[in-house]
């Protein structure tokens, strides 16, 4: 038994989806396939599948943390949970983000008298430990942005969580757990600094350089019970996947035109973009003018040809041997035969120019420019383009490694995701930013393009979240035992709380 609760629409009906497809344990429904290929319309779930359906509507629920009705039935199902399954659950989730996030905070500075601790998102965090003090979990799993490490908010606002989340069932309650430690060999958990607790997924699979903080609880009578060797903890990859390891392979797609689109204008556009590239890079040091000349030459010379013309993608693809089994595994269904979530964008030709000169850059010099190595004719009319605020306003996500944070705002523009082939001169679709947060091929994001975006920007990566919920496992698995501090044949529940 689990609830999920999530506030935004499009996010909700996402969630409410994939709630309903894990119902089928031994493999999606056939017209969900269907459905996804192209083959037929969305089916109406609740009459081809009720039972599965109203399960569930009955654990997704579209609702706000602290509005008093979601109060109200939170409270409700934290009593069933209790009666049903004990102290045999799980809670997951985070406070929202924005007043914590250092994109946040400049933002938030602008901002005429504004005060942090009037702004109630600061202290929703609040909600989380409400729903851990009534529910008494065996462990929960929190996760928020760097920047609360280094957030002033009543001091450090990361110190007052982590107190409040120690104590929310009692005094010294709970035990806060790294996952990725510098620990003593005992475990001992006064080693821990709050760095610790910031996890840098790069290096454990995720083809993005995502920083983010996780907190993972034991309830204190569990952990003292506990093996040390059964201590939840993420084991690093020998090496880090790239950008190029999860959609290098797919097929090229072209960008689109803002106004007027079609294959003709579009190339023409792209002609034009590569003869303005090649006459400003005579503005350039005489080597990176050569670098980049012998980039754009590679394409001139195949010019038009191998040009995409596509903006959907058409197949579902394999990936590389480079590219980690078990990543390969979790993100490629071998029964789609088309991505969905997988059509490009409209953008001005002014920018497309702009996308070329970072792509034919970072495949030249493997890294994206800053705005101080433009050609001065190429800069956009931003007042502080120069000011060093925003350095790589335009970035290429670089082949040969991991990408970039994907944030929610990729849904604004994409100048932070312009892809890494120059053929394709474009910003990165929603399914390639999905594959780069590791999600598989088969989830469908619901709502507008925008919408989508913003959910994958959001979202942990599922193939991390996985990897937590691996370690989590075995330590549920030795409560079952019958020496478990709990005993054993108990059930389990978990609550994820979506309140970013």
């Amino acid at each position: 038994m689990q609830v999920s609760i999530e506030k935004e629409r499009s996010a909700y009906e996402t969630l409410l989806l994939r709630s309903f497809l894990r119902k089928f344990e031994s493999g999606f429904p056939p017209e969900y396939y269907s459905f996804l290929n192209g083959e037929i319309m969305e089916p109406n779930w609740n009459v081809l599948y009720p039972k599965a359906w109203q399960a569930a509507i009955d654990e997704t629920v579209c609702m706000e943390l602290g509005d008093e009705q979601t109060t109200q039935f939170l409270n409700q199902r934290i009593r069933e949970i209790r009666r049903n399954y004990g102290d045999r659950s799980i809670l997951i989730g985070g406070p929202p983000c924005q007043a914590y996030s250092i994109a946040g905070r400049s933002r938030n500075a602008g901002i005429v008298d504004y005060d942090p601790l009037k702004d109630k998102r600061t202290f929703l965090y609040r909600e989380y430990v409400d729903a851990l003090a009534k529910l008494k979990p065996a462990m929960f799993v929190m996760e928020n942005v760097k920047g609360m490490l280094s957030s002033k908010i009543e001091g450090g606002i990361f110190q007052k969580i982590m107190s409040d989340l120690k104590s929310a069932a009692g005094p010294n309650s709970y035990r806060l757990i790294p996952l990725t430690p510098s620990m003593s060999n005992d475990g001992s958990e006064f080693d821990s600094s709050p760095n610790d607790f910031m996890v840098r997924t790069e290096e454990y699979g995720i083809p993005q350089a995502r920083h983010r903080v996780i907190v993972v609880g034991l309830r204190r009578n569990i952990a003292q019970g506990l093996p040390v060797e059964l201590l939840p903890c993420l084991r690093k990859y020998q090496r880090h996947v790239t950008v190029n390891d999860v959609i290098g392979a797919m097929q090229p797609l072209r960008s689109g035109l803002s106004r007027g689109d079609c294959v003709a204008a579009w190339r023409e556009v792209l002609q034009n973009a590569i003869e303005i590239v090649w006459s400003n890079t005579l503005l350039l040091p005489a080597n990176e003018q050569r670098m980049i000349q012998q980039s754009l030459r590679r394409y001139l010379s195949r010019f038009p040809d191998d040009l995409p013309s596509n903006r959907m993608g058409q197949s579902s693809v394999k990936l590389p041997k480079t590219c980690p089994l078990k990543l390969r595994k979790w993100i490629v269904d071998e029964k789609l035969k088309a991505l969905p979530n997988h059509e490009t964008r409209g953008h001005m030709p002014a920018d497309l120019v702009r996308y070329l000169y970072v792509s034919v850059f970072g495949e030249s010099f493997n890294r994206s420019p800053k705005s101080s190595e433009f050609p001065p004719t190429l800069a956009p009319f931003h007042n502080n383009w120069l000011s060093g605020k925003f350095p790589d306003r335009f970035r290429v996500q670089v082949a040969h490694r991991p990408a970039s944070t994907i944030t929610s705002h990729i849904s604004k523009d994409g100048h932070y995701y312009i892809h890494p082939d120059p053929r394709q001169c474009r910003s990165l679709t929603v399914r390639e930013a999905a594959r780069l947060q590791t999600f598989p091929d088969n989830y469908l994001f619901k709502g507008n393009r925008t919408a989508q975006y913003i959910q994958v920007g959001n979202a942990v990566p599922p193939f991390l979240a996985w990897q937590i919920a691996g370690s989590l496992s075995k330590i549920f698995e030795f409560l079952e035992r019958p020496h478990g501090v709990a005993g054993k044949n108990r059930k389990r529940s978990s609550i994820p709380l979506e309140a970013a």
